[in-house]
């Protein structure tokens, strides 16, 4: 499917591995001129270069954290402009609510909410201007089903849904979209992470733990990252400019609701 965005040009955070990666490679298969971002300047290297390998696609690689205003403005700066943003950034390590502090919980703001929304107001009235924008935040399911121990992650991502929601409204007549992807469990280092810990707390292995979580989801299997990164290039797609201010929930129908 031609998804329209040939020659357009994008910024994905946090995309030297995991979700933000699949995004990219998803957005650089399409035609779309990519930034990709992250802290560990060796692999960042890596994933430009793997990236433009597999596709053909014009890779640029920015190493910046994006919590930072520094940050920000190199991502901003590394393209003549900025037609699509996939906001995405690694959440608070898992601990219990009692022992989250002051400070923790506005890293935690900062990192999975004051960051996004601070990209979209550097990006999007120039958007606005050409009539043509796509803005996909990464949150995460537990926006709809918090998980213990993540609190600081659920509040920070539930308060940057909730602020973009309103503003959503007020751009699409421009043909600036802005949506959310919240993904389940996905076969990533965060995930890994997470299993470990839990085999450490519950004195299980990581097999078993791995089993558990596998029988949990109705698809029996965790996601793989491509899968998500193919609904994040569709939602960027010319195709998708009637997709405003939703939540697309992506974890193999773990989540029982209805809505």
């Amino acid at each position: 499917m031609d998804l329209g965005i040939v020659g357009r040009n994008a910024i994905v955070c946090a995309s030297s591995r995991g979700l933000g990666r699949a995004c990219a490679t998803a957005l650089a298969r399409a035609g779309v001129r990519v930034v990709v971002n992250g802290r560990d300047e060796a692999q960042l290297a890596r994933t430009r270069d793997e990236i433009a390998s597999e596709t053909g696609a014009e890779v640029i690689a920015v190493a910046a954290d994006v919590g930072t205003e520094e940050g920000r403005a190199a991502l901003v700066a590394a393209l003549p402009q900025v037609d699509i943003l996939i906001n995405n950034n690694g959440g608070p390590p898992p601990r219990d609510f009692r022992s989250v502090d002051h400070d923790a919980m506005i890293a935690g703001l900062e990192a999975n909410m004051i960051a996004p929304i601070a990209l979209i107001q550097a990006v999007i009235d120039p958007m606005i201007e050409r009539r043509f924008g796509r803005i996909v935040n990464i949150t995460s399911a537990s926006v709809k089903a918090p998980l213990p121990a993540l609190d600081l992650s659920s509040g920070a991502r539930v308060g940057l849904v909730g602020f973009v929601a309103g503003v959503a409204r007020q751009v699409a007549h421009a043909n600036v979209t802005i949506n959310n992807l919240l993904p389940g469990s996905f076969d990533t280092d965060r995930l890994a992470a997470i299993n470990r810990i839990q085999a450490e707390s519950s004195g299980r292995s990581i097999d078993e733990v791995e089993r558990q979580r596998e029988r949990s989801i109705p698809a029996h299997r965790v996601g793989q990252a491509d899968e998500l990164g193919a609904a994040c290039a569709f939602l960027c797609s010319a195709q998708a400019g009637y997709i405003v201010g939703q939540s697309l929930l992506i974890d193999g129908g773990a989540f029982p609701g209805i809505l």
